[in-house]
């Protein structure tokens, strides 16, 4: 429960200081396609770190908290291949790289199905 809060906070603070990077240390390396790659990134970094601030808030007040313990590594792990993938790709060019994002999308739809059957299954 407290890895997920401690992974989550983590994610946070690296999620807000890569979109800085990107808005500013990039601004004029990334244009446009590369660009919007990168900040899909950001959004889905940030968006899947404040879920897995949430899930390990649920998890400390959960009976059984094994499935949302789960589907918070899944959000950790898809952050890791697709967000990284997207920045590796946006910043180095190398198109071979977005291979690896459909991964970290699977394993996002994953850790939130995984939340459904947690919610549902009580």
């Amino acid at each position: 429960m407290y890895t997920l809060l401690a992974l989550g906070g983590i994610m946070m603070f690296l999620a807000v200081a890569l979109g800085a990077f990107g808005a500013h240390a990039l601004k004029h390396k990334l244009t446009g396609d590369r660009a919007k790659t990168y900040q899909t990134g950001v959004q889905y970094h940030l968006a899947h770190s404040l879920g897995l601030l949430l899930l390990g808030s649920l998890a400390g007040q959960s009976a059984d908290p094994s499935r949302l313990i789960t589907a918070g590594w899944l959000l950790l792990i898809g952050v890791v291949l697709f967000s990284g993938s997207l920045y590796a790709l946006s910043i180095s060019g190398i198109r071979k790289l977005g291979a690896i994002t459909p991964l970290g999308g699977l394993c996002f739809l994953a850790g939130w199905v995984i939340v459904v059957i947690a919610a549902v299954s009580g």
